[in-house]
């Protein structure tokens, strides 16, 4: 595969001018280059750069509306429904965490539910903010029917991506998961490389379980994570996200055939109202070095804490640039012409 190096600075430089061509303001410009930009930077290609294209098609085809914002429409305490109007996923999720970020500084806890909403990219990008505050945070999203319910063959669950970040001195805990065994996003990024997944990772159309990206994106059958486990968990989420915002379950949203007007729940609690943080700290920590401090099963690797190797792979990339993939970012510059 071929790929370029880029640095943070020019892949930036180059979305604001992207996201202006395509009417965003300025400023909405500069946020949706950030992110997408900072995911690059944590190795998140998937909902990163290579997801700019398909973004840009969406607002193309009136799916995105670059004019509208989400919106409050009911308030009870700490909780909150808000409306997406269909606006920019990013910013109506960077929007909506703030929110319930400052629920849960007033309050303890905060939660908002966004209906009608597009595709948030990465959600590790909201733990982090959150974390970033001072705050836990439990996120999640429904997603377009992408998995088959365990022993169905049809799909009839999504991936529904669940983050949980926790804010750490030395480190945050950031967990972002989608609920399928590996993201559509990662299986198209190492469909681009040519290579397969670790472990299986869905079906392929001959209902054969596969390790080759290609096959399961080609079935659209995803292997839910922890098999049946996963699909309960998948179902749930989705039932949460739809009860709390009243907004699209992932059955009305596959009736769309695209996926949008997602569900979405960002709920925070501020570790800070216990008055105890360096306790708090030192657990987690007693936590972190309990799984640290074990043999790994293959001589020179170890064990890692969720949202550590995002750490490593940000302190790379922050030095050393990205490699991007050279058909991506040809299309990203064709689409500014």
């Amino acid at each position: 595969m071929s790929e370029i190096s880029i640095s943070s600075e020019e892949m930036k430089t180059v979305l604001e001018s992207l996201f202006i061509k395509y009417s965003f303001t300025k400023e909405q410009a500069e946020i949706l280059a950030r992110i997408h930009t900072e995911s690059t930077i944590d190795g998140i290609f998937s909902h990163g750069i290579n997801r700019v294209p398909v973004f840009i098609d969406y607002v193309k085809r009136g799916l995105i509306k670059i004019d509208e914002t989400a919106t409050p429409i009911a308030s009870m305490g700490c909780m909150e429904r808000w409306d997406g109007n269909l606006a920019s996923g990013v910013l109506n999720a960077l929007k909506c965490t703030d929110r319930a970020i400052n629920l849960a500084k007033t309050n303890g806890m905060g939660l908002v539910a966004l209906r009608n909403t597009n595709h948030w990219m990465r959600g590790g990008t909201y733990g982090w903010r959150a974390a970033e505050k001072g705050c836990i945070s439990i996120l999640f999203t429904n997603t377009i029917p992408n998995m088959p319910a365990w022993g169905g063959k049809e799909n009839r669950i999504g991936n529904n991506p669940l983050v949980i970040s926790i804010p750490r001195k030395e480190g945050h805990v950031v967990l972002d998961m989608a609920l399928s065994q590996f993201s559509f996003g990662k299986m198209q990024s190492l469909d681009l490389k040519n290579e397969e997944l670790p472990f299986n990772g869905g079906w392929d159309r001959n209902n054969n379980l596969s390790k080759n990206p290609k096959a399961i994106l080609d079935s659209g059958r995803a292997l839910p994570v922890g098999y049946w486990k996963g699909s309960a968990l998948s179902m749930v989420l989705d039932m949460l996200a739809t009860l709390l915002s009243a907004g699209n379950s992932t059955y009305k949203i596959g009736l769309k055939k695209t996926e949008t007007a997602l569900s979405q729940v960002f709920m925070c609690i501020d570790p800070s109202t216990y008055s105890d943080t360096d306790f708090q700290e030192n657990l987690l920590n007693e936590i972190i070095q309990f799984t640290h401090d074990c043999s790994p099963i293959k001589a020179g690797t170890k064990t890692y804490y969720p949202g550590e190797r995002t750490l490593v792979t940000r302190a790379r990339s922050q030095k050393e640039g990205m490699q991007v993939n050279t058909k991506i970012w040809q299309e990203i510059l064709q689409l500014i012409v």
